[in-house]
């Protein structure tokens, strides 16, 4: 009865009371003057300089057309923009379904306090993976086509298009109970928390779909993606991949919690960050054995030794020795001397390798055999500005939510309903 009281009191609230709630809100606290203060510092600073020099970048791309800020052409139809948007941060946007099946499905009480940053990690990732498409398509006001007007259900980016809409719609519901603690609305936060397992498991279900879906659009390839890259086993290996690499991304968003917000963190987010980080480090070591064998496997089945002796080969050795099991090797390092410094570096280096993989995969190997091929995949200055423009306004709207919503911190109130 209380709760539905202060529900009520604040849907009733005189206008000035209601405003003076939702600037609190939104300042944390502050008047308009602190906080104005607050955020005068240098990193904004380089932040508002990235974003004011993209407006006009934008500005042509959407007024001109596409061809005035992207080199893309027939035969390099994607470019940086949608290599790193879409194909290198989608394995790191599985962060969320990584550690919400951790915790809600296998039961690792230990990861409680951990889910909602690696959730706000996965939403935040997927929404602007949408985003970098809204850039991409020529015509970016038709983007709900493939889910509402044009059924193609014998297309692969039908089915990647629709996992993207139910995996950021499944997201926004699995982070809502944390806005509806911020906005104190507890009626429809136990109906949030109530549906919490269902969203989880669908989550799984369709995170695991949609990265193996990522692999398998190359299926359509052979002749285009170089050979030492592309497999009939791409799927699997995708899929393995995205397990590692969201781990890895999970443990980097923990680190940045205690580093960063560390006043916006509780004790039981600070105190379990470093056993939580060795546990997930255990598991991210294991995928990427798997993930390993998997390689060596495919390229046995796929008979393609030969192409080792090549120059190419020497760039596919680099990502496979370089990038999978020097980090792979140091995850074990850091398991065994129980060093989390350690396995965030590896995380860092892991997940790295999976960016440059999906890089090689869509883009520097792809139609690796034509003329002046590497002239082609340099990217413009335009597209590497909208790309910084981009990352930084994911990093400040994450940055935002975390200052505000309990992300890295449990309020006592609500204790008891998670």
């Amino acid at each position: 009865m209380a709760e539905n009281l202060d529900d009520l009191t604040r849907a009733t609230a005189p206008p000035r009371v209601f405003r003076q709630w939702f600037m609190d809100k939104l300042f944390m606290g502050m008047g308009v003057r602190e906080y104005s203060r607050s955020i005068a510092t240098p990193f904004n600073l380089v932040a508002a300089l990235i974003l004011a020099a993209s407006a006009p970048v934008f500005y042509i791309r959407y007024v001109h057309g596409l061809a005035s800020v992207l080199d893309a052409t027939n035969e390099y139809p994607w470019g940086l923009l949608l290599s790193w948007g879409i194909f290198a941060g989608e394995p790191l946007y599985a962060a969320g379904f990584v550690m919400a099946a951790s915790y809600y499905v296998f039961g690792i009480k230990s990861y409680r306090p951990f889910v909602r940053i690696a959730v706000l990690g996965g939403m935040l990732g997927y929404i602007f993976a949408a985003s970098y498409l809204l850039i991409d398509l020529g015509r970016p006001w038709r983007i709900y086509y493939p889910t509402i007007v044009n059924f193609g259900t014998a297309s692969v980016l039908f089915i990647i298009a629709w996992h993207v809409v139910l995996y950021i719609t499944v997201q926004v519901l699995e982070f809502s109970p944390a806005l509806l603690e911020w906005l104190g609305a507890k009626r429809l936060h136990r109906w949030a928390v109530s549906a919490t397992l269902g969203l989880v498991i669908g989550g799984i279900i369709l995170s695991t779909v949609h990265q193996s879906a990522l692999g398998a659009l190359y299926l359509m390839t052979p002749g285009k993606v170089h050979p030492l890259w592309y497999s009939g086993y791409l799927p699997v290996l995708f899929f393995s991949s995205a397990v590692y690499c969201a781990i890895s991304f999970a443990m980097l968003l923990i680190y940045a919690g205690v580093r960063y917000f560390r006043d916006k963190c509780d004790d039981a987010f600070r105190r379990g960050s470093t056993t939580v980080t060795l546990g997930l480090a255990r598991g991210a070591a294991i995928a990427m054995y798997v993930y390993f064998a998997l390689k060596v496997l495919a390229l046995a089945m796929d008979n393609r030794w030969a192409y080792l002796l090549s120059s190419w080969g020497v760039w596919y050795l680099a990502e496979l020795l370089g990038f999978v099991a020097a980090p792979m090797a140091l995850f074990t390092a850091a398991v065994r001397r129980a060093s989390a410094g350690m396995a965030r570096l590896a995380a860092l280096w892991a997940a790295a390798g999976v960016v440059l993989n999906r890089v090689n995969v869509n883009l520097i190997a792809y139609n690796w055999y034509l003329p002046k091929h590497f002239e082609r995949i340099i990217p413009p200055a335009t597209e590497l500005i909208m790309i910084a423009a981009m990352i930084t306004l994911h990093i400040l709207i994450f940055r935002w939510i975390v200052n505000r919503f309990p992300v890295t911190r449990e309020l006592p109130e609500y204790r008891s309903a998670h």
